[in-house]
């Protein structure tokens, strides 16, 4: 018998989807995909689309398919499903839950996703997390910064946004596209009938994670009231205190933390990082302008009061 998925946690990235996913995780009537972010329905998150330094982040995933997925073959850049055949693999360990799903965050800024959704599971329930977009960019910095993907500063990082040429997927795009949500909100809601689709507001929801999960599960049709262990925060990212030198040495990770004993990295993370930053007045002010005429058209899409991603 095949199994596929009947719900997608389609996004907005770096607004909690991560945690959401291994929450879900625990929910014995969910079977949620072992590989996040499998990105099958997404027709731009192709290997032939994406940059270098997220192609050998790519590789490194790959390799976790054994662990993840058992024996058989693994293709080239296989952590991205790019065949049904191999997506169809994410499901096979599935023991009857009612409730089957995976998270791919980039399905919400997709311009392909609902579409292919729709066509192959109209059935399908989905899943939305929106956050403040000036938020959401400042966490995606910091994500990308702590990866060592960049040691620019964020306003020079977003100054290179806006006047890079390329198109190709990178730390720079689509980096504030990501936010433009009236329209991708809109793709979902044109093609899913309203009692399908479920949409959670980043600022209200994880104020209260046993709220949003049993709300969640509820909308799902597993038991609302089973006790889930939220205790854990997943990319939750600080900010390097030297960034240079921290971007130069995250190409000998791997390496270096085979080298340290256990018992100090948490010691050394503390020592190398430190609170995330908030967003300076300017720089809100900057992407508040960005995003001002989407987030109108978001709030008048979805009759919501969104005053407070202008302020």
């Amino acid at each position: 018998m095949i199994t596929i998925p009947n719900f997608f946690l389609v996004g907005a990235g770096k607004a909690g989807t991560t945690s959401l996913y291994h929450y879900l995780r625990q929910h014995p009537a969910i079977y949620m995909s072992p590989v996040k972010e499998p990105c099958y329905f997404a027709d731009e998150i192709r290997a032939k689309n994406i940059g270098r330094a997220f192609l050998e982040n790519l590789e490194r995933q790959t390799r976790r398919h054994p662990e993840l997925l058992g024996a058989g073959p693994i293709k080239p850049l296989a952590w991205i499903a790019q065949d049904w055949e191999d997506y169809l693999r994410l499901f096979r360990d599935a023991r009857g839950q009612p409730a089957i799903g995976e998270a791919t965050a980039s399905y919400l800024w997709s311009s392909t996703a609902a579409a292919n959704i729709r066509r192959a599971i109209p059935h399908a329930k989905i899943i939305m997390m929106l956050r403040d977009p000036a938020e959401r960019a400042l966490s995606q910095y910091l994500h990308q910064l702590a990866a060592g993907y960049t040691r620019e500063t964020f306003r020079r990082h977003l100054d290179r946004c806006l006047r890079d040429p390329h198109r190709e997927l990178s730390i720079y795009y689509p980096f504030l596209e990501a936010g433009l949500y009236a329209a991708q909100v809109k793709r979902f809601l044109d093609l899913f009938p309203p009692q399908q689709v479920r949409i959670y507001w980043f600022e209200e929801a994880w104020r209260d994670p046993k709220l949003l999960l049993e709300n969640l599960f509820t909308f799902l049709g597993v038991d609302p009231g089973l006790p889930i262990d939220t205790s854990r925060k997943y990319l939750e990212r600080g900010a390097p205190r030297f960034p240079r030198a921290h971007h130069y040495l995250k190409r000998l990770a791997a390496p270096l933390r085979a080298a340290i004993p256990a018992s100090l990295h948490s010691r050394l993370r503390r020592a190398a990082f430190a609170p995330a930053p908030s967003l300076t007045p300017a720089d809100r002010q900057f992407l508040i302008d960005y995003y001002r005429e989407d987030i109108h058209r978001l709030s008048q899409l979805l009759s919501r009061d969104l005053t407070p991603w202008l302020a």
